[in-house]
């Protein structure tokens, strides 16, 4: 009976993500949007989502880890650094322009510039979830996805925030 009442419980919170998880990237997009005040440009940093997901996915799937709640909790929080990664290249190319820069080397300069935030967001993020992903004592069955959704989505979307995401605003 008590394990009816776990997968009942799992089944709940996994439905509930249905709902709160495009609700959470309709606030994104809605903040994207209000920020830049353009749909190209939130749409633009939304495209590290899909890399963050595939990274997150693909790095369970090599770790034979399968998709649960904490994941699901792993990609929400994967997804606040990837668009943070996206705003901080954007918002520094867009800068650049209002200042002048012709648009090649806004976007050139604007990316050499903003490699070290990017990099560093990134790996800190990824090194502090290093300890809970190797984690093997009790309770560690709840930790690794989570660390391990994290670590392979920053890989991914850092990849993408540093060369694709300026090449699409070209």
């Amino acid at each position: 009976h008590e394990y009816g009442t776990q997968v009942e419980n799992q089944q709940r919170a996994i439905n509930r993500l249905y709902i709160g998880l495009p609700v959470a990237l309709l606030i994104i997009y809605l903040l994207l949007f209000t920020m830049f005040g353009t749909i190209r440009h939130a749409g633009i940093i939304l495209l590290n989502l899909p890399f963050a997901l595939s990274g997150g996915i693909i790095a369970l799937y090599v770790r034979g880890l399968d998709i649960s709640v904490t994941s699901a909790i792993g990609f929400i929080a994967l997804f606040g650094v990837a668009v943070l990664n996206g705003v901080v290249m954007l918002e520094h190319i867009n800068h650049l322009r209002k200042e002048g820069t012709p648009l090649p080397d806004a976007v050139v300069q604007g990316a050499s510039d903003r490699l070290r935030p990017v990099m560093m967001t990134a790996l800190v993020a990824s090194l502090g979830f290093i300890p809970m992903a190797l984690n093997t004592t009790q309770g560690s069955e709840v930790q690794r996805p989570l660390a391990t959704v994290v670590i392979g989505g920053l890989i991914t979307s850092t990849l993408l925030t540093l060369m694709v995401l300026p090449s699409v605003y070209y």
